[in-house]
């Protein structure tokens, strides 16, 4: 067979567009062992394809049924640990609901207070005036 005509092979097998008479064709010349030096590196891709052909699995394959695992037990327990863990978000929640609650009653609590005390000030301000107004008056009597 020509040189020029295995070349062209060789290119259209590369791009993938050989039919399968002309792939048999570059098949029985890449393993008729006369192959052109230039052309070397394909007789070792068609002869490994000629010899992974006549490979064979020999071991046994064991299909053993597998064994169904029992699913009940593990939806229980994860309908227990779902459970388990609403009850103490549920508490942590109504915790910190309670501290906003203390904490809003402690700032209303404080301002009461606050206008409570200035308002003690204005009238021991007042009283300290009836003091001194009263000192004056002794002074005066005496």
């Amino acid at each position: 067979m020509e040189l020029a005509n295995i070349e062209q092979l060789v290119e259209k097998y590369l791009d993938a567009t050989t039919t399968l008479q002309e792939e048999a064709t570059l098949k029985n010349y890449f393993t008729g062992g006369n192959v052109a030096i230039h052309l070397q590196e394909y007789a070792y891709l068609f002869n490994y394809f000629a010899t992974a052909k006549e490979e064979q699995f020999k071991k046994t394959i064991n299909l053993a049924p597998k064994k169904k695992r029992n699913l009940t037990w593990f939806s229980a327990a994860a309908s227990i640990a779902l459970l388990v863990s609403i009850f103490f978000g549920k508490q942590q929640y109504d915790k910190h609901e309670q501290r906003k609650e203390a904490q809003r009653i402690y700032v209303q609590v404080s301002k009461g207070l606050a206008l409570l005390s200035s308002n003690l000030k204005k009238g021991e301000q007042a009283v300290a005036v009836l003091y001194t107004y009263e000192n004056t008056i002794n002074k005066i009597l005496k």
